[in-house]
């Protein structure tokens, strides 16, 4: 028995053998002509990846939802601000800087060194020499800015010295390259003499294609601003005043629009009469709005004719608001200036108690309120909606509409640089905030949406576009480029600057530190 079983097993597997053999050449096609049937496994058998698909699909998820603004207590919204300053104090010892300089040419030998250095380079000395326009196409002057300061109104740090402010001028230099494709080297200077610094800025001009001012204070910055603008052949700009009033612009004009009023026709109160808000007051009133229905104060009052005295000596910006506003003449304080307008901007001291809701119950229905002092609003969103407020911004980053310059210079640097303007007029900072009030409004006004972040890669490209064009039309222009040119240069300027940086993280040459 167990001889006739071990007979029958062998004969099994001989037969079991040669139907594989006979089998052998088929699987590939069988297996292709079969795939559909994976769809119905056979029993007990799992089944093959690629029916999976055809599966139920699970659910879309749900629209994202506007931003809910959740009140946190004081304690958590101050350890959330200070945050920023714990990692930075971690990571900038780790990078010792921010920035640095990189060869932008092909070195395919250390023979390429006679053609960027001598005895080559000589050849394109007597080129600029003889064509002084020639610098732009044998240097990187036209895409060059110095960030000049001096150190005396840092952040809201105040006075804190030119070293002290290093860090934040090379903070800006990484924002322009990146964001705007823009080279910028940090420059602090060691005077406090504004008429140093007036000259220090006219003589770095033959090395840069434009200078943005940072950090200077009140009043000198006024003067340093206007007398570089009309003297210098380059473009100069204070960001602290034209950037964050040109951003300010592009929020209010569609903050305007959510809220259904006329531009020509809203009352301003601003709150705080800096540089910030003297240049806001300035841009908002090219945009259209009406100069006697701004109301502007500082820290003693509205400003009016009756301040005559004090204000004209040593606060001329001041002094000039005084006489272009406020046109019936309203005295008082700040809940004053407050009573009935459609609109505040307030750019003074960290709140959260600078601005109260009940002022802002005063304003007019469906009031617009700007609060951007950093890190803490002069009043709380939530309160300022609870108060009777439409629409809300701030300064931080956390909250929704942040009003925050780094939306502008980038892209207003980058056009104004490929164009080879001479200077940055207030129609072309205007132009900026049309174009950025414009992305928003493509991708839906809602009321905590008036203005683009900087993750929207269309921003700074067509900034640069709308600046670029304006100059155009100005006559401020060296080169005629259209809208699309512009544009696209802009785009690949940007995105190549993104990309390179991007490569050398990947690559791990710029390194990672270990965060706690």
């Amino acid at each position: 028995m167990s001889a006739r079983k071990a007979k029958s097993a062998k004969k099994a597997k001989s037969a079991k053998k040669a139907k594989s053999a006979r089998k052998a050449p088929k699987p590939k096609k069988k297996a292709a002509a079969k795939k559909p049937a994976a769809k119905k496994p056979a029993a007990g058998r799992a089944a093959p990846r690629k029916a999976a698909p055809k599966k139920p699909a699970p659910k879309k998820p749900a629209p994202k939802k506007p931003i809910v603004l959740k009140p946190l207590t004081t304690e958590e919204l101050l350890a959330k601000a200070k945050q920023p300053g714990i990692d930075a104090m971690v990571m900038h010892p780790f990078y010792k800087g921010k920035i640095e300089i990189m060869p932008k040419a092909c070195i395919r030998s250390f023979d390429d060194f006679a053609i960027w250095y001598t005895p080559g380079v000589a050849k394109p000395c007597l080129d600029i020499r003889d064509n002084p326009e020639k610098v732009f196409e044998h240097t990187n002057k036209g895409n060059f800015v110095a960030v000049v300061s001096d150190g005396t109104r840092v952040l809201g740090l105040g006075d804190i010295g030119p070293e002290a402010g290093l860090p934040v001028m090379e903070g800006k230099g990484m924002l322009f390259k990146y964001l705007g494709g823009v080279d910028a080297f940090p420059i602090c200077v060691d005077t406090k003499d504004p008429d140093k610094l007036i000259e220090f800025v006219k003589l770095l001009q033959p090395s840069f294609g434009g200078i943005n001012l940072e950090d200077i204070a009140q009043p000198k910055c006024f003067r340093v601003l206007d007398t570089l603008r009309k003297e210098c052949h380059i473009p100069v700009w204070h960001d602290d005043q034209q950037g964050t009033a040109a951003v300010t612009v592009a929020g209010l004009i569609n903050a305007v629009k959510i809220v259904g009023k006329d531009m020509a026709k809203i009352k301003i109160t601003l709150v705080g009469a800096g540089a910030a808000n003297i240049c806001i007051a300035r841009m908002i009133m090219v945009a259209g709005v009406t100069p006697k229905n701004i109301i502007m104060c500082d820290s003693k009052g509205i400003l009016h004719m009756g301040r005559e005295e004090e204000l004209r000596q040593d606060w001329k910006e001041k002094w000039e608001m005084a006489q272009k506003t406020n046109g019936e003449g309203r005295t008082g304080d700040v809940p004053r200036a407050m009573e009935g307008a459609d609109v505040l901007i307030a750019l003074s001291k960290n709140g959260p108690d600078t601005i109260k809701k009940e002022w802002i119950a005063r304003m007019a229905t469906n009031s617009v309120v700007f609060v951007c002092a950093n890190p803490i609003p002069e009043i709380w969103p939530w309160d300022a909606k609870a108060a009777g407020a439409r629409v809300v911004a701030t300064g931080r980053s956390d909250f929704p509409n942040q009003v925050n310059n780094s939306l502008g210079f980038p892209g207003i640097f980058r056009g104004t640089l490929d164009v080879m303007a001479k200077t940055i007029t207030d129609e072309m900072c205007i132009a900026a905030a049309r174009e950025l009030a414009r992305v928003a409004e493509d991708k839906g006004l809602r009321e905590d949406y008036l203005i683009p972040t900087m993750d929207e890669v269309e921003v700074y490209p067509r900034e640069a576009a709308a600046v670029g064009r304006k100059a155009v039309e100005q006559g401020v222009a060296r080169l005629n480029l259209t809208w699309d040119q512009l544009y696209n240069k802009a785009e690949k300027m940007i995105s190549e600057s993104r990309a390179k940086f991007q490569l050398l993280q990947k690559k791990g040459l710029v390194r990672l530190p270990k965060m706690k």
